[in-house]
Formats: C-alpha cells, sequence, structure tokens
C-alpha cells in the first residue's frame, strides 16, 4: 500500500485556524470551517519512548498497540506546563489514530477523545481508508523536532514535528503479508497540530485541525 500525504499550504492552514479561534472566542469546535480532505492511506503509527498516555485523567482512553508497531515520539518535554500537555497529547492523537487502524475500527473511542473539528474528520477517514483496503501498520514510525507556538490571545497553540516512517509499512490483515517500501524523500513529513484544551477536560489537550506536508527535506535533513 503506498504511502500518501496530506498536504495543504501553509497560508491555507493558517486562515482556517484563524477562523476557527474567531468563531470559538479562542478555542475552536467541531463547527468550525473544515478545509481539510481525508487521504488515502498516509497515518501515523504509535508506541513511544518518550511520552506516554497520562494518568491524570482516569478516563482517557486505552492507545497500546500491536507488539510490531512502535512509534518514537523524541521530544524534549518542555518547562511550561500547557506547552507539555499540548504536546503529550499531539502524540497521543497520533496514538490514538493508529490504534484505530489497528483495531479496525473507523468509530474507535480513542481518537474522538483526543480530538475534534477538522482533526477529528481526518483520523477517522484515514482510518475508514485503512479498513477498507484490508490494511494495517506495522514496523517503526519515528516523530522528531517538534516546535510549540502560541495562536490567538487563548491557551491554543500549534504543534509541529517531523516524522520519518520510513520503517513504517502496511500489512494486509488476511494474509499478514507487509508491503515493504525502500525509504526516499516521500518518508519525510512534517505535522502541525493546532491544539486546545477540551471542553470536558483542562487537563486533556485535543487536535482540531491538522495539516501534514509530504516530502520534507528539512525532515529529511
Amino acid at each position: 500500500m503506498a504511502r500518501s500525504a496530506l498536504t495543504m499550504t501553509a497560508a491555507t492552514f493558517a486562515a482556517t485556524a484563524a477562523l476557527l479561534l474567531t468563531a470559538c472566542g479562542g478555542d475552536g469546535d467541531e463547527s468550525s470551517p473544515d478545509d481539510i480532505k481525508g487521504a488515502g492511506t498516509g497515518a501515523g503509527n504509535p508506541s513511544s519512548s518518550a511520552s506516554t498516555p497520562g494518568t491524570a485523567d482516569a478516563n482517557r482512553p486505552d492507545v497500546s498497540l500491536p507488539e510490531d508497531l512502535k512509534l518514537v515520539f523524541d521530544f524534549q518535554r518542555p518547562s511550561d506546563a500547557d506547552q507539555a500537555a499540548a504536546l503529550e497529547d499531539a502524540a497521543n492523537y497520533i496514538r490514538a489514530l493508529d490504534h484505530g487502524i489497528a483495531q479496525q475500527d473507523p468509530n474507535d473511542p480513542a481518537y474522538q477523545f483526543y480530538s475534534t473539528g477538522g482533526a477529528e474528520k481526518y483520523a477517522k477517514s484515514q482510518i475508514e481508508a485503512w479498513v477498507k483496503d484490508g490494511w494495517t501498520v506495522t514496523g517503526d514510525d519515528r516523530y522528531f523536532n517538534a516546535s510549540i507556538d502560541p495562536v490567538g490571545e487563548g491557551k491554543s497553540v500549534l504543534v509541529s514535528f517531523c516524522r520519518n516512517q520510513a520503517k513504517f509499512y502496511s500489512k494486509k490483515v488476511k494474509t499478514g503479508k507487509v508491503n515493504y517500501t525502500e525509504e526516499n524523500l516521500d518518508s519525510y513529513q512534517k505535522f502541525s497540530l493546532l491544539m486546545s484544551p477540551s471542553e470536558a477536560s483542562a487537563a486533556v489537550w485535543q487536535a482540531r485541525q491538522i495539516e501534514v506536508q509530504g516530502r520534507v527535506k528539512e525532515c529529511k535533513g
């Protein structure tokens, strides 16, 4: 299964984020404009050596993954508590997306817990595409070079990071056959997630919008 990347210009993403924040008084919600279209197969995969799912909220969903799937988040924890929470739950969103693929469940509660608006729609469309084509995920996936920037006057932040999916592969659910691919520029992507505190719990941050850029040379270097 060929990898694919969701692409959107920085200007479009910034405009979408601005509209979302304006409509919601600074934090955004599911009623905001959504210009993001689901891609066919490009998804994240979870199992990290850095942050792990938070335990402060006992109601956090299971985002565990199969033993043959490993996610590495090579992030430095910010000193600011809000930024640290936003970064951790951005990673949890990626974990949750892959949990849905592994479970073959487009309605998996994990990604719904960690996202809303465009980011929730993106996750669902990704999972649906993998399930429809009979694929799941396997291998190692690495995320690194994270940055966090304030957005507007509220608590929302833009979390960005690189991805190296060179050793991340698709696998047929029925046969277990792995579709191995060679490392190339398609292996390197850049994710940008608009994160803000959940309305249900200030301890949980949700992804509200997402941009995924493919073939990012700066992430390869």
